[in-house]
């Protein structure tokens, strides 16, 4: 009778464990259900993540280098990409092609003028040869996910700027800058928020006294003149890398006052209740009662203020970059490529280039959409 007595004790334990590892997965399975529910964010998910293979693949992706110029085709239109022509017997051909260019002078202007010549055809092929680069810096490669067949054939898929540079593949290098600046941002105040925000709830008092005034007077400088403040303050012989480091510096020390903010208010309420009490009783350092038990019990919180705050790097470097502020030729970002639609020419002549703001506004939503979603499916009392 003890035997069976123990052999059904043994079974109920493995049971209760199986139970456990169960709802584990079910708890996941569950986040993955809700997040699948949200439409909007789960089709913002595939854009950010088409954004980010992007940014990563950018030598791949990019037709040409984003410093490569043909002066022959300075402000050229957008080709477009066709599938369908019509031959010389009147049957049909199927394949990806651009149409040529025909050059014409406009009388009043006196200046050269592009249009698309239908007659002329290039075919488009994908991973077409292309000259020796070095895919994310060490991978060497001799191939271009697509372009034209004919090696000196113009390719433009959505025109040129003012020095006949590719917009395409400014915008695909572009991506890089941009959105990494705003991941390692965002990292970087995440990493101060918590930190900083955590310790100010947990202890209280006169240090979170000090923490509040100081985010009290960072939010309240203006933004503009503190950035020209601190742009004016970079050395003029800083290379690109270094002005790239500390932009992203700048924008993180400006970014975790919201989130310390978010992070203290919960802090204070997680304080006293039962389960952080256990732990100081069982004598856990603070430390770990803040890392291991009351920085989990909100992450809905932290994920969406992670997920919110990236959009607004990316839109400050963008902001900094476009005013001259930020980061300057030869890097290349969506900040920098919009200063060249800063023109009545652009607006005019060669609206195309204003492709970098489209980008901007895709990104942007997509990211709010998806940091939505991953909060309501993070919340543990969401249906």
């Amino acid at each position: 009778m003890t035997i069976t007595t123990d052999m059904s004790e043994t079974a109920a334990v493995e049971t209760s464990a199986k139970a456990t590892l169960t709802g584990r997965e079910t708890q996941l399975k569950m986040t993955w259900r809700r997040f699948k529910q949200h439409q909007l964010a789960f089709v913002s998910l595939w854009i950010v993540i088409a954004f980010y293979l992007v940014a990563i693949f950018a030598e791949f992706v990019a037709p040409t280098s984003p410093g490569a110029y043909n002066p022959r085709y300075t402000y050229a239109p957008p080709q477009g990409i066709h599938f369908i022509a019509r031959d010389a017997d009147g049957g049909f051909q199927f394949g990806p092609y651009v149409n040529g260019y025909k050059t014409e002078i406009d009388p009043e202007a006196l200046r050269r003028v592009f249009t698309i010549d239908p007659e002329v055809r290039h075919p488009v092929g994908f991973f077409v040869p292309s000259e020796p680069y070095k895919l994310m810096g060490f991978i060497p490669m001799n191939r271009k996910l697509f372009g034209t067949l004919e090696p000196r054939a113009p390719f433009y898929v959505i025109g040129a700027d003012r020095l006949g540079r590719d917009q395409l593949s400014r915008l695909v290098y572009g991506t890089r800058v941009s959105l990494s600046i705003g991941l390692v941002g965002v990292i970087l105040s995440l990493f101060f928020g918590v930190i900083i925000g955590g310790f100010s709830g947990y202890y209280g008092g006169f240090f979170d006294g000090i923490v509040q005034r100081t985010i009290e007077f960072i939010r309240s400088l203006p933004t503009i003149p503190l950035w020209l403040g601190l742009a004016a303050a970079f050395p003029r012989d800083w290379g690109p890398l270094q002005t790239y480091f500390a932009i992203t510096v700048i924008l993180s020390m400006l970014g975790w006052t919201e989130l310390a903010r978010v992070v203290r208010g919960r802090f204070l309420a997680l304080r006293t209740e039962d389960f952080v009490t256990a732990a100081q009783l069982d004598g856990a350092s603070d430390y770990r009662v803040i890392i291991k038990h009351m920085v989990p019990s909100f992450t809905s919180h932290i994920i969406a203020a992670t997920t919110l705050a990236i959009p607004g790097m990316i839109l400050a470097e963008t902001a900094l970059s476009f005013l001259g502020l930020g980061l300057q030729a030869p890097i290349v970002s969506w900040g920098t490529l919009l200063q060249d639609a800063q023109n009545i020419r652009t607006l005019a002549g060669a609206p195309w280039l204003l492709s970098p703001g489209v980008v901007v506004v895709v990104a942007i939503l997509a990211m709010n959409f998806l940091g939505d979603g991953l909060r309501d499916a993070a919340d543990p009392y969401g249906r």
